[in-house]
C-alpha cells in the first residue's frame, strides 16, 4: 500500500486528505506551496543556509561529552549539530537522518563520506511552514512521514529529493483534522509516529491537561488523544489502537511486531512518585490506565474515587519518577555485544518538577528470551552535574546504518553517535 502511495505521489497525484476544511487566512500563502508540491510545481523557494558544523559551539558540546560515562568499549562522539534536535528517523536507502523539532523546521543531517561524521545540516523542505513537527519515521520503503501538532504529511523518496528546497509532498491528514482544534495547547504536543509491520502509521497523541477533567474523557476517548492510533498509509481508516495513555513522545516495534512505548506520568505529587512507564501494546483496544493512575499503581487524587476499567494494562516496567523518558528504540543493530541486541535504549530528557533533578541520560532496558524486562539500568550518563546543571538533555535514540547508536539532545542543538570498538 505504502509502495503505491509513494507511486501515486511520484506521478503528481496528491494524496486526498482525512477532512475538510479552509486554512486560516495567514497560512494561505505556505498552503499554497504545499498544493504546488503536491502538483510537482515549483514553489521557488530558496535553500537555507547550511548549519555550521564547527567553531566554538560544536567545540563547547564536544568538551561536554568527555564527562559522559559509558560502558567499557563505548565511546561517544559530536556527530551533527542539528538545532533543537528532537526526533530521529534514519533513512533505510543512504542513512540520510531526518531530525523533527518542537518549532517549525525538520532537519536534515548528511555523512557523505561516511566517517559518521556529518558533513551537511540543513533545513529539509524550507517552503513549507511546519508547526511543532516533532514526529518524523520512515516506512521500510523510504516514504518519510512528518507528524505535526496537529497535521501529518508524507514525503515519497525523501532521502533522494531533500537536497532541492521543492520535495515531493503529500498530505495524509489536513491542518486542524489530526484533534480537534479546540484542544491544541502548548502543552504535550510533540506527535511521535513508527510506521508498523502491517504498514499503517502509528501515532501518539498527548494530551493537553496534567490530569483531564472529567468531562474532556469521552470525546478524548473517541479522538484518541492520551492514546495511540493508527491510519493507513494513505491517512485512510483511522482508528484508535490504545487508550489510557498521558504523553507518550517514545515507542517502537519489536521483533514480534508488538508495540512498545514510554509514558510520562503526572506531574505535582511529589519527588518521588508516580514512576515513569515503559509499557507493552499486544493488540488493539488495550487500556493503559490514565488518568486513573499516574503511573504504575499509583492512583490520581482526580480519580482515585472512580473504579478503573477493566483489564487496565500495568507496565512492563517502571522507570524513574519524573525522568521524563522519551524516545526509545530496539537495539538491531550487529556493533555492540550480543548482551544489547533485542534490547530498549531509552532517552530520558530530565526532570523538570522535581525538588533534585535526575535523567538526562540514556537507559537500556534489557529483556529476556521470554520477551520480559529483566532491568533498565543506565547507559550513558552525565549530561546532568552534581550541582543540578544540564549540560545536554537526550530526547531520542536511533540506530545508524552501521550499528551505532545516535542520541538527540534539543538542550545542546546536537546529535551524538556512540559506537562501540572491542
Amino acid at each position: 500500500m505504502r509502495m503505491l502511495i509513494a507511486a501515486t505521489l511520484l506521478a503528481g497525484v496528491a494524496i486526498p486528505a482525512l477532512a475538510q476544511g479552509a486554512p486560516p487566512a495567514d497560512t494561505k500563502a505556505k498552503t499554497d506551496d504545499l498544493e504546488k508540491l503536491e502538483g510537482f510545481h515549483s514553489t521557488n523557494t530558496q535553500a537555507a543556509p547550511e548549519i555550521p558544523q564547527t567553531g566554538r559551539r560544536a567545540d563547547a558540546i564536544t568538551k561536554n561529552l568527555a564527562k559522559v560515562k559509558l560502558p567499557d568499549g563505548f565511546k561517544i562522539a559530536l556527530y551533527a549539530v542539528v538545532p533543537d534536535a528532537r526526533a530521529l528517523a534514519v533513512g533505510p536507502n543512504a542513512g540520510v537522518v531526518f531530525v523533527g523539532t518542537r518549532k517549525s523546521k525538520v532537519y536534515t543531517v548528511t555523512d557523505r563520506d561516511k566517517d559518521r561524521v556529518a558533513d551537511e545540516v540543513k533545513v529539509f523542505a524550507p517552503g513549507i511552514d511546519f508547526k511543532i513537527p516533532n514526529g518524523v519515521c520512515f516506512s521500510r520503503d523510504g516514504v518519510l512521514t512528518v507528524v505535526e501538532q496537529n497535521r501529518v504529511l508524507a514525503f515519497p523518496a525523501a532521502e533522494f529529493f531533500y537536497e532541492n528546497p521543492d520535495v515531493a509532498a503529500g498530505v495524509l491528514v489536513k491542518q486542524g483534522a489530526l484533534i480537534p482544534a479546540s484542544e491544541e495547547s502548548f502543552n504535550h504536543t510533540a506527535r511521535v509516529c513508527r510506521v508498523g509491520p502491517d504498514g499503517k502509521t502509528y501515532i501518539a497523541l498527548g494530551q493537553p491537561y496534567n490530569v483531564p477533567p472529567a468531562d474532556k474523557m469521552d470525546m478524548y476517548r473517541k479522538q484518541g488523544i492520551g492514546g495511540i492510533i493508527r491510519m493507513d498509509a494513505d491517512g485512510k481508516n483511522r482508528e484508535v489502537y490504545a487508550t489510557g495513555i498521558r504523553n507518550s513522545v517514545g515507542m517502537d516495534f519489536s521483533t514480534d511486531k508488538s508495540l512498545w512505548f514510554t509514558d510520562n506520568q503526572v506531574d505535582g505529587m511529589g519527588d518521588d512518585k508516580p514512576p515513569g512507564e515503559l509499557n507493552h501494546a499486544t493488540k488493539a483496544g488495550e487500556n493503559f490506565g490514565f488518568p486513573w493512575f499516574g503511573g504504575g499503581a499509583v492512583r490520581t487524587v482526580e480519580y482515585k474515587d472512580e473504579t478503573p476499567p477493566a483489564g487496565v494494562v500495568p507496565p512492563v516496567a517502571e522507570l524513574p519518577p519524573h525522568a521524563a523518558d522519551l524516545g526509545m528504540t530496539f537495539y538491531n543493530g550487529k556493533m555492540f555485544p550480543d548482551s544489547y541486541k533485542g534490547g530498549i535504549f531509552i532517552a530520558e530528557h530530565g526532570s523538570w518538577n522535581r525538588t533534585q533533578p535526575i535523567g538526562a541520560r540514556v537507559m537500556f532496558a534489557k529483556l529476556g528470551a521470554d520477551g520480559k524486562v529483566e532491568s533498565v539500568k543506565p547507559f550513558a550518563e552525565g549530561w546532568l552535574t552534581g550541582d543540578g546543571e544540564y549540560l545536554g538533555r537526550p530526547v531520542d535514540v536511533a540506530v545508524l546504518l552501521d550499528g551505532s547508536l545516535l542520541v538527540s539532545d534539543d538542550s545542546a542543538g546536537a546529535i551524538y553517535r556512540i559506537s562501540y570498538e572491542k
